[in-house]
């Protein structure tokens, strides 16, 4: 059976209405979401970027039976890993067993804010993998000192932690990234329904697979077209340019060569639930057994109705 989870998108969304939009997913039959960690969103019209633990707090105290979990974070540049340990570790308390910690390499986007140099992918892996080390370390509650590659951790010690730690789900796009989520993580994130990368996954680990899918409902196909188009011209966005360009601004430059074709053609588009339903089968015949929904643009309430009505029930 594939688990239907929805997508808080920062990028698109204030505070606020993340916190509304947790509990109408929940309400709708929704089992979890993850949330976008995002210093910049990819595009202006996008238009937001919250601070994500800010955020999560209140989703914790609005929320009873959500699983939640950040899809995913960078613990690694601006945000030095014993800082991440701690903010994951207090929200995972809040949550009282509801939250995953997802992790990622990051995007320059997002991470060059405090004038840290950009390293290339394997370097950025290091220090992925390093990151996940200290903060496992951290969560144990006992006096942590660390000194490695890329990271030094000096006599620190959590006093606030859940009665379990949260697992940590690692993305995988690649095959060296997938490689480390099967040595470190507890499961796999991921974007594009590739086989692939579940057969690398599965090789030694048995933990949960999760692919994010991204729909665009409207009234009509043509409506949702142009809303996708609109709003998320970065899903087509092919190679490494989605982690090296350091602005919004670099990014709608990039995204002028993006046409309504190329975005529809990787976005369900329109009403029809087979056509939503058809994309959530192709995450599933790859092997994720969690995919979960990105709804494109501003009408939220059309998604939720027509995922409460047409397609949940199936699932």
């Amino acid at each position: 059976m594939t688990n239907i989870g929805y997508t808080l998108s920062s990028e698109e969304r204030g505070p606020n209405t993340l916190v509304e939009n947790a509990v109408r997913a929940q309400a709708a039959g929704f089992g979890y979401a993850l949330i976008s960690d995002h210093f910049h969103p990819w595009t202006s019209t996008q238009g937001n970027a919250p601070f994500v633990w800010s955020t999560l707090g209140a989703v914790a105290e609005a929320t009873d039976s959500l699983d939640v979990g950040t899809g995913v974070t960078c613990p690694t540049v601006r945000m030095h890993p014993a800082v991440t340990a701690h903010a994951v570790a207090t929200t995972a308390a809040m949550f009282d067993g509801r939250f995953f910690f997802g992790v990622g390499t990051g995007e320059n986007l997002n991470e060059h804010v405090t004038g840290d140099r950009w390293p290339p992918f394997d370097v950025r892996l290091e220090m992925l993998i390093e990151a996940v080390e200290i903060m496992r370390k951290l969560w144990t509650g006992e006096n942590v000192t660390h000194r490695g590659d890329h990271y030094t951790v000096e006599n620190a010690r959590l006093f606030t932690l859940p009665e379990e730690p949260p697992p940590i789900y690692v993305s995988g796009t690649g095959p060296k990234s997938t490689r480390a989520a099967r040595d470190i993580g507890d499961g796999l994130v991921s974007t594009a329904p590739k086989e692939s990368l579940v057969e690398t996954f599965t090789e030694t680990n048995d933990g949960p697979r999760y692919g994010q899918m991204t729909v665009c409902y409207a009234e009509s196909e043509s409506e949702a077209r142009e809303i996708a188009h609109e709003w998320w011209p970065n899903v087509a966005l092919a190679g490494e340019v989605g982690q090296l360009l350091p602005t919004p601004k670099q990014f709608e430059q990039a995204v002028e060569m993006v046409t309504e074709d190329d975005v529809a053609e990787l976005v369900a588009c329109g009403p029809d639930p087979d056509d939503h339903i058809e994309l959530i089968e192709a995450y599933a015949d790859a092997g994720f057994d969690h995919v979960y929904v990105h709804q494109v643009g501003p009408d939220q309430e059309g998604f939720f109705d027509l995922y409460e009505n047409e397609i949940l029930p199936s699932y």
